[in-house]
């Protein structure tokens, strides 16, 4: 299957290999600055996020893709939808705020209260130890969704092998190619 770019791997010398590798390395570097880069100008560590559950439906179904901002100043208000993590926890929630409220005048200090619109009852059995979210604890608010443009990712997760399948066959594309 890959017999031809094996041969032409064998053929390239030390030194054309090593560039190939370096030109693969700048391509994964330039890909982690243009993240950071994003979550700077969004004010979020995570600016793209993946609907991995039904909770939202039907605002959001499983796989669709979301786009965040965290903005500093700018209250979360009743209705936003946002994208929280509890302590303790690696996967972010997507739920729609249903309460909010301040502990002191600023929007810096607000706490508030989700629920998926898919799901019965609000999400204080999901916050563990605390009675409300506060800002630290939201990751961003959605401001834009592509429709089921995250199942890649969420295949990926489901299978791995499927992951290292792809990394795999891009990183000998990437030594391989000549240019």
């Amino acid at each position: 299957m890959f017999s031809d770019e094996l041969k032409a791997l064998r053929r390239m010398g030390l030194r054309q290999a090593l560039l190939q590798a370096l030109n693969f390395c700048n391509v994964i570097a330039s890909g982690l600055m243009m993240w950071k880069g994003l979550g700077l100008v969004t004010n979020t560590e995570s600016p793209i996020v993946v609907v991995l559950s039904g909770s939202m439906e039907p605002a959001f179904y499983r796989g669709d893709l979301l786009f965040l901002t965290n903005p500093v100043n700018e209250p979360y208000l009743v209705g936003d939808i946002t994208v929280y993590k509890i302590p303790g926890e690696e996967i972010p929630i997507v739920h729609r705020v249903i309460e909010s409220h301040y502990m002191v005048d600023t929007p810096l200090n607000q706490e508030i209260l989700t629920k998926g619109d898919n799901n019965p009852q609000d999400d204080i059995a999901l916050y563990k130890h605390l009675k409300w979210l506060e800002r630290r604890h939201v990751v961003g608010k959605v401001r834009g969704f592509l429709p089921y443009v995250g199942y890649v990712t969420i295949a990926m997760n489901d299978f791995p092998q499927l992951k290292y399948a792809l990394l795999g066959t891009m990183g000998l594309f990437a030594l391989i190619s000549r240019e």
